[in-house]
């Protein structure tokens, strides 16, 4: 049976303040509980657009805003709960079997994604009903 209560975590990096420019870095295991094993990047999301929208089986993300802003609104079935990611130097863990969907992203943002996992079509659930049955919830 899927836990009822949503686990949202929300990591800060390390800010390195330089009058040239700040740095942040996230290292595997450390910072991100997790190997990573790939990197993406959204950008050039049209207003009013939304991303997301599918759960994961296996696969573990932590996301990061990087340059602007959006909401990250996490589902497990049981509770909703949406974070706004407008800080470059956090980031949201986001587990398996959790519905996400990310939207309202401010002009010029920049959404980096790590993942636990090697892209697998496999491992998407893209229909919120399915997803509900996968994770035994009886909505």
């Amino acid at each position: 049976m899927a836990m009822k209560h949503l686990n949202v975590q929300l990591i800060d990096l390390p800010k390195i303040a330089d009058p040239r420019g700040n740095l942040t870095f996230a290292e595997a295991q450390s910072m991100v509980p997790f190997d990573i094993k790939r990197a993406y990047w959204v950008y050039d999301v049209p207003g009013g657009e939304s991303r997301g929208g599918h759960a994961h089986k296996k696969l573990k993300q932590f996301v990061v805003a990087l340059s602007g802003s959006f909401h990250v609104t996490l589902d497990n079935g049981y509770e909703q709960k949406t974070v706004l990611l407008n800080h470059p130097y956090q980031g949201l863990l986001i587990d398996v079997k959790t519905w996400r969907t990310l939207d309202d992203f401010s002009s010029g943002a920049v959404c980096l994604v790590l993942a636990s996992e090697h892209y697998e079509a496999e491992d998407y659930i893209e229909d919120y009903d399915e997803f509900l049955k996968y994770i035994g919830c009886s909505k």
